[in-house]
């Protein structure tokens, strides 16, 4: 069995993540969507607000399942028995940063850890969380940036609801 682990903020989910994820779930076995817990950052959302937005996104994929950590990723990964981690590339910039992390995360896990690479479709590549933050925090348009139960809780976190 073919087992991946796709781990993100998804602070919140976007249309990209979605993207990333239905795909992924088509490649593998089982995919395990992984919300960090990253203590240098501060979220606009609670990992478990992230989870549950996520829920809503992995209902319909059987094979899609949800987890969060903190902490190394590689040390989520050997106590899972991961050897695959799935990221999206938007842009060059993405690949800089992205080739870094991979090249850290297979030193740390002794070689034991691979990173698949999917490029983000095309009508998505434009899309981030923080993006998606700031255009939620000025009340725009989020119609091609998020699926309606996540604008929903960006309304509720900058009290529109």
């Amino acid at each position: 069995m073919k087992k991946a682990v796709y781990p993100g903020s998804f602070d919140p989910v976007t249309y990209g993540h979605i993207d990333v994820i239905k795909r992924s779930a088509e490649i593998f076995d089982e995919l395990i969507v992984a919300v960090v817990d990253n203590k240098m950052k501060t979220p606009l959302f609670s990992v478990e607000e992230r989870v549950k937005m996520l829920e809503e996104v992995v209902k319909d994929y059987p094979n899609v399942r949800l987890d969060s950590f903190s902490g190394l990723f590689t040390d989520y990964t050997k106590a899972n028995n991961i050897h695959v981690s799935v990221r999206g590339l938007r842009a060059i910039t993405d690949f800089e940063y992205e080739l870094q992390i991979a090249q850290t995360n297979k030193i740390l896990s002794d070689g034991q850890l691979e990173t698949m690479f999917l490029t983000t479709s095309l009508q998505y590549s434009y899309l981030s969380s923080s993006a998606v933050r700031e255009i939620a925090m000025y009340n725009g348009d989020l119609s091609k940036c998020v699926p309606d139960f996540v604008k929903e809780n960006l309304d509720r976190k900058f009290g529109r609801l």
